[in-house]
Parts: C-alpha cells; sequence; structure tokens
C-alpha cells in the first residue's frame, strides 16, 4: 500500500472527514414511492450496475481507508439477487478493518425473508420506510406497496434482534402530514425510533414539490403539541438531529436539508448504482469507480487513489430548491435512499 494511503486521507477541502458511504445496490424497487421514483421508470440495464463482487472491493477499499459507518441501499436493496451473500461478506469487514458500522434502509417488505440473516451477517442497525398507517393511503403513497406485509417485516426485524430499529417518514402535505403524531405513537408502542424527513427534490414526479413540502420545523410542532421532546446528544452518524420523548425509549429525529441545512458538518459521499461516487447528494460532483475498477480489475491502491483523490471535489455544499423544477434529474432509487 503506497504511503499516502492512510486512515486520515479522507478529508475534503473544507476539513470534513468523510467516514459514512452510502451504497445503493440497485435501483430497482417492489414500490413506486410517489417522492422517490416516477410512475413509469426506466430502470437500468443490468450490465450497467456494479456486481456483487465489485461492491465488496469498493466497500473494503472505503473501509480501509477509515470509513467508518456504511450504509446499503436502493431502491430496495433486498431485491437484488444474492443480497444476502453480499451482506455476508460485508460483515466480514468488521472484523478485518475499522469499519464499526453495518446498516441497511429498507421498505419492509422484505424482512420476513431477510431480517434474521441480516443480523447474523452483522447488519447492527435498520432504517424501514413508513409514511402511513392507513392501508389505502399507503398504497397511493407508494402506488404498490402492501402495509400489511411492511408491518410484518417490522415485527421480524424485531424479533431478528438488531441493535436498533429506525422509521423514516417522508412528511407531505395534503398527502400524510395529519398522521405524524401516530406515526410518532406507533414508534413508542413498538420500541423503536423515527425520523421525520423533508422531501428533496430530486428526479421528476408528477407532483409539485412546492406545494407538498411539509418543514421540519412544522412537524416538530405538531408533535410538541402531544408530547415533551427533549433535545438529545444522540448521533447516528448521519444528519439527524434527535430529541428524546419523554416517558418511552423512543427518539424522534429531524433530516432538514432545506430548513436546517446541515452541509457545514457533513461526512458522507454516495455511491450509485453504477458506480459513480456522489460527493453531494444535491449536486452532480462525482468518479466513476466502475471505470476505475474495470479498466483495473483488482487493483485496489488505484480505486483507492482515485477515492482519495476525489476529496478535491467535495462541494461546501447543495442547492437544493422544492419551489424550482429539478436541477438533479436522478431520482432517489439510483442515488441511494
Amino acid at each position: 500500500m503506497s504511503e499516502q494511503l492512510t486512515e486520515s486521507a479522507l478529508i475534503d477541502r473544507f476539513g470534513r472527514r468523510v467516514n459514512y458511504v452510502r451504497m445503493s445496490i440497485t435501483d430497482r424497487c417492489d414500490f413506486r414511492c410517489v417522492y422517490c421514483m416516477d410512475e413509469e421508470m426506466t430502470f437500468m440495464p443490468r450490465e450497467q450496475l456494479l456486481s456483487l463482487e465489485e461492491i465488496v472491493l469498493l466497500l473494503s477499499a472505503f473501509a480501509e481507508l477509515g470509513v467508518e459507518k456504511i450504509r446499503i441501499t436502493g431502491g430496495e436493496p433486498l431485491v437484488r439477487h444474492g443480497v444476502d451473500w453480499l451482506f455476508q461478506e460485508l460483515g466480514e469487514l468488521k472484523k478485518t478493518t475499522g469499519l464499526k458500522e453495518l446498516t441497511i434502509t429498507s421498505n419492509g417488505s422484505q424482512l420476513p425473508k431477510y431480517a434474521g440473516s441480516l443480523v447474523s451477517s452483522g447488519v447492527d442497525r435498520i432504517n424501514i420506510s413508513l409514511d402511513s398507517l392507513q392501508a389505502a393511503r399507503f398504497k397511493a403513497l407508494t402506488r404498490t406497496g402492501d402495509l400489511n406485509r411492511v408491518l410484518a417485516g417490522i415485527k421480524a426485524a424485531k424479533a431478528a434482534g438488531f441493535k436498533r430499529i429506525k422509521l423514516n417518514a417522508v412528511i407531505m402535505k395534503r398527502r400524510n402530514e395529519d398522521e405524524i403524531v401516530d406515526l410518532a405513537q406507533f414508534a413508542i408502542q413498538n420500541d423503536l425510533d423515527i425520523s421525520y424527513i423533508e422531501e428533496m427534490p430530486l428526479g421528476h414526479v408528477t407532483h409539485s414539490r412546492g406545494e407538498s413540502y411539509c418543514s421540519s420545523d412544522e412537524v416538530k410542532a405538531a408533535l410538541d403539541s402531544e408530547f415533551d421532546l427533549i433535545a438529545s446528544s444522540a448521533n447516528t452518524g448521519g444528519p439527524s438531529r434527535y430529541y428524546q420523548i419523554a416517558g418511552s425509549s423512543s427518539k424522534v429525529g429531524f433530516i432538514s436539508p432545506h430548513s436546517h441545512n446541515f452541509c457545514e458538518s457533513c461526512n458522507r459521499v454516495r455511491v450509485t448504482t453504477e458506480g459513480r461516487l456522489l460527493l453531494c447528494l444535491g449536486q452532480e460532483h462525482s468518479v466513476d469507480l466502475r471505470a476505475v475498477m474495470r479498466e483495473h480489475p483488482g487493483d485496489k491502491v488505484k480505486l483507492k487513489q482515485a477515492i482519495i483523490d476525489s476529496m478535491d471535489i467535495k462541494p461546501k455544499g447543495h442547492d437544493f430548491n422544492v419551489e424550482a423544477q429539478p436541477i438533479i434529474f436522478r431520482h432517489m432509487s439510483v442515488t441511494g435512499g
């Protein structure tokens, strides 16, 4: 290994240390959530996606460069064929590198099948998307989803023994803002945490994001009317600001890319399904790591150097604007949720 390939290598030009990677392993999903995908999606040809072996190589390189947290996302990551093998391989990185946490974001639909094997492979925590507790509304928001199957997935995740389970809810005006409190009560009753997420303007969708936008301050005001929220120093490595719900073990978090920009403390990069390293969720600064791996098969030194060099183009922040047409045309399902 080259002298410069050290644990402290992933420092961007603003002095921020990158120690968290979010990896999308598929752009496919069995849901079509209205804020994530268009109703009619064209998915990437499979040969454009990174192979599972390339994903393991790539994430092992990141872990050897000091990344401490990896989150596997999609699309829905658990619809990818061979995903159980992938998690077994990634779990081994916790034994051989400085990787401390392996996590996954899922829509919950496949958890009755995979929850147990995920835990046994070394997955520590899981985020499960849940935007409504009303079956008909859930179907409308996801276009294809079955609420009962997701609830069964949450039950399976609890039985499997993850260190912590967190719900993710994207709140949209005139869609599900009347369920803010109900979702928190569900989390409390099931000993779960919950994060409320402001909708992000990625990709073309069929509704006006400006009209559906609901700020974290509005969500918190609704929760304050029912619960005593105590500011918490809890930190899961991501952008959530957390509060403890008094009288319960549950925490509530807010991910607020618009109303409370968190770019100055950004410690994350994302890798898309086709191996493009995105240095910012809301910008197009990127490096084609698939090209590096396929031009230099098995050469981890060149791969690591490309990752290190990418720190020079990580931007200071994003330019999200919910009132404008999206300047980022890739959907969240490609970027990684």
